[in-house]
């Protein structure tokens, strides 16, 4: 038998006591997470961490003293920097505000709940905190044991790329993003699992990392090459041929697979108007939204290809694909960029 991994150091810096008592008793509940210290502002935040190292820190944005997004690059310079997850208020500068945190080294944001949700003691919200505290402290340890991938075979040049991700998707997609050093051959299309206006950030973000134009979709876009639409919050994106146009069709149907967007209404709508021609990529994510999508894509003559576990924050979403014996490919992140942005005309 193999010893069980330790349980995760988690360190809580929030200007609120009394969200950061709620924060400790939901992440305490868990046997895999342990509570190691606590501060009420950045500053604070830097001197306890360099005494009590920690595997993970949730990160208010929002305190007096020494913000989080100045408090991060030094809390990433510390020895055995840990991995930070910041907390925004789900709001337009609250989303501007993860976003620099992500392009500041920031692994994942979390938004706060409204009261109206409510707030801490939502269960989604609490299913969040958990899933990517401890899913970021999995690649953590993983990070320094990862193996170089096997040969995988060669993709073949599609007519569009169809992206979804969940849970640690942000950081993902950047990832892939960042490898495309030409603007591609094809349009490209994304659903990311996240809150209304904070996608029009994302794809703000995704803009600034690549050669690759990034928009937030809008009912009746063309999509053309070099192009990447992403879906906007709380709207489902659907792909159709107008007169041989390829374009986008948003639309608030019930969400699929517990989501809006969701990744199985593009990825079987892409199959619909590019027969044979698509390229699809599941990344990290909780669930399995994606995998009918997948199956239709592939039975079609597409290629579809996961993102494996051990650089997955969630291998919910690709282990479902990987699992469904359709021939997915499985590469590690790292892997997945080169490889899109080769089949694309982007290397």
């Amino acid at each position: 038998m193999t010893a069980p991994e330790a349980a995760v150091r988690v360190f809580l810096c929030d200007d609120s006591a009394a969200v950061r008592g709620a924060m400790s008793r939901l992440l305490v509940s868990d046997p895999a997470l342990r509570v190691v210290g606590q501060a009420a502002d950045g500053r604070a935040a830097i001197e306890a961490l360099s005494r009590t190292p920690a595997d993970v820190v949730l990160l208010d944005l929002e305190m007096p003293v020494l913000d989080g997004l100045s408090a991060l690059p030094r809390i990433l310079a510390l020895p055995a920097a840990p991995t930070v997850i910041v907390a925004s208020a789900l709001t337009q500068p609250g989303g501007r505000a993860a976003m620099a945190a992500l392009r500041a080294g920031a692994a994942d944001y979390i938004p706060k709940p409204s009261a109206a949700s409510g707030g801490i003691a939502d269960p989604a919200f609490r299913e969040e905190v958990l899933a990517k505290v401890k899913g970021w402290a999995r690649v953590r340890r993983r990070a320094a044991r990862l193996a170089p991938g096997g040969v995988a075979p060669r993709l073949k040049p599609p007519r569009l790329l169809a992206i979804g991700a969940s849970t640690g998707g942000p950081q993902a997609l950047a990832a892939l993003f960042s490898a495309f050093r030409r603007p591609p051959a094809v349009p490209i299309a994304v659903v990311q699992h996240m809150p209304a206006g904070f996608t029009r950030l994302l794809a703000e973000h995704l803009a600034t990392l690549g050669a690759a134009r990034c928009v937030e979709a809008e009912d009746g876009m063309a999509l053309t090459p070099g192009l990447a639409v992403v879906a906007p919050g709380d709207r489902h994106l659907r792909l159709k041929r107008e007169g041989g146009v390829l374009r986008a069709a948003l639309s608030q149907d019930p969400p699929v697979n517990f989501c809006r967007p969701a990744v199985d209404p593009l990825f079987a709508s892409a199959e619909e108007a590019c027969p044979g021609g698509v390229l699809a990529a599941v990344l990290t994510g909780m669930g399995q939204d994606g995998l009918a999508g997948a199956r239709a894509i592939a039975a079609g003559g597409g290629q579809v290809v996961a993102q494996d576990e051990a650089s997955s924050v969630v291998w919910g979403m690709p282990g479902a694909v990987a699992r469904a014996g359709i021939g997915a490919i499985v590469l590690p992140l790292p892997e997945i960029g080169p490889r899109l942005a080769e089949a694309v005309g982007a290397a």
